[in-house]
């Protein structure tokens, strides 16, 4: 096994320098010695033939129940240099058998009805709210950020983000309804509700996002103007203004896409506005990662755009803007990576180390599929009726600056302590 395992190797890692320790002690080195050396060590022969098999599902295993070791370089780094492989790894014929299984099967492991959906939702959003809080920014954005500038911070960029899709969604008067359409833990729907003036209702799945999202409302004194609910978004009554959703689609399922595009035609209205704004494959259709859908997304599809187009269509929208964030993402979740493993100990703490492990594997593979395997994020912006956005993309810039404004007076001043 040790002999075919080094042969798989061999066709895939053809740059860099990737040394393997097998479980009987022998070592073999692959690439073409350039970059920084990495060591990876196997701890059973068990472990290697999983591996062999099944090495999209099984490496992450592995990592996460000690099988596999990083002895030299970090996890983030052995994944960047296999993940890099890209048009010069040669897969076998086994592992071309099992893609093709995965893809005849694909619509029964999205098939994502409301109680389905439910559980998938619970299954990562209802974790300890203790752990998004040691990662995410203040503000809890579960979501790509947007980098206006190299260097800018997390913090600054979610800003951004939620800045940037406010004036994409034409907020030009007060007392406009919205719906936010997975709306974690209120973010952006206490953004368009404190600073675009809106009339916000927001809908989740999870009942740790909605505890927190509607303390935070009251919080804030926007109870009023922000109503957060647990409700599908297929049972939301409307019409609506606007309508927005941020990283919700890639839980919709492929089978589901016309039913989604057919749900928001019906709640916005004939001279409304809709932004989505979803993780995208720049490849074509394709699969969940095994292992991604086993441990952090059960049911979840990152969808390519001509998967996405075709049920826009049908639906009777209109496609009036899109927008490619290519390495926004990649960032993002190298900050929120960082953070992570800053706090791994108190990770720890709230579930063991097993748990860590796992979370700090979606975090490094996710990063490095935004930087090497073309994943990006899409921002497409419809609307019913022709002539409802502006002629040219200038208003953006405009709407993003009266926003910005608009935050600085409605930022609390600083007060003395006792006042």
């Amino acid at each position: 096994m040790e002999r075919l395992l080094s042969q798989v190797l061999a066709r895939i890692v053809r740059r860099g320098s990737l040394t393997v320790i097998f479980a009987s002690g022998m070592r073999a080195t692959f690439g073409d010695g350039t970059g920084e050396p990495l060591t990876v060590r196997f701890t059973s022969e068990a472990w290697q033939r999983r591996i062999f098999f099944d090495p999209e599902l099984k490496f992450g295993e592995a990592y996460m129940d000690g099988g596999a070791v990083i002895e030299e370089g970090d996890l983030a780094d052995v994944l960047a240099l296999l993940m890099a492989q890209v048009g010069l790894a040669v897969p076998s014929a086994s592992a071309k058998s099992l893609m093709k299984l995965r893809f005849l099967f694909r619509r029964l492991a999205q098939f994502n009805p409301r109680d389905r959906s439910q559980k998938n939702v619970a299954h990562h959003y209802d974790l300890d709210g203790r752990l998004y809080s040691l990662f995410l920014d203040a503000d809890r954005q579960y979501s790509c950020a947007y980098f206006e500038h190299p260097g800018q911070s997390l913090d600054d960029a979610q800003l951004a983000k939620k800045r940037h899709i406010a004036a994409k969604l034409l907020f030009d008067r007060p007392g406009l309804s919205a719906l936010d359409i997975g709306c974690g833990w209120g973010g952006m729907g206490l953004y368009l509700a404190g600073n675009a003036g809106a009339q916000v209702t927001g809908v989740t799945l999870s009942q740790e996002q909605l505890g927190v999202a509607r303390c935070r409302a009251e919080e804030r004194g926007l109870a009023g103007r922000a109503e957060f609910r647990l409700q599908d978004y297929r049972d939301v009554p409307g019409p609506f203004d606007r309508i927005v959703s941020v990283g919700m689609f890639e839980h919709v399922g492929v089978s589901h896409f016309d039913e989604y595009f057919g749900k928001v035609a019906q709640l916005l209205k004939d001279d409304g506005v809709a932004l989505i704004h979803s993780i995208g494959r720049s490849e074509g259709p394709g699969i969940t990662n095994p292992w991604i859908a086993k441990y952090i997304f059960p049911g979840g599809y990152i969808p390519a755009l001509s998967e996405v187009l075709p049920a826009i269509e049908r639906a009777g929208l209109l496609v009036t803007d899109i927008e490619m964030l290519r390495l926004h993402y990649a960032e993002t979740l190298k900050a929120w990576r960082e953070r992570f493993l800053a706090h791994r100990e108190e990770v720890e703490r709230l579930y063991d180390a097993r748990f860590v492990r796992m979370f700090e594997f979606y975090l490094a593979s996710s990063e490095m599929a935004f930087r090497h395997q073309g994943m990006m994020v899409f921002q497409i912006q419809l609307a019913k009726r022709e002539g409802i956005v502006p002629l040219t993309r200038s208003y953006i810039a405009e709407a993003e600056k009266a926003l910005k404004e608009m935050e600085r007076q409605n930022r609390p001043g600083l007060r003395l302590a006792g006042e």
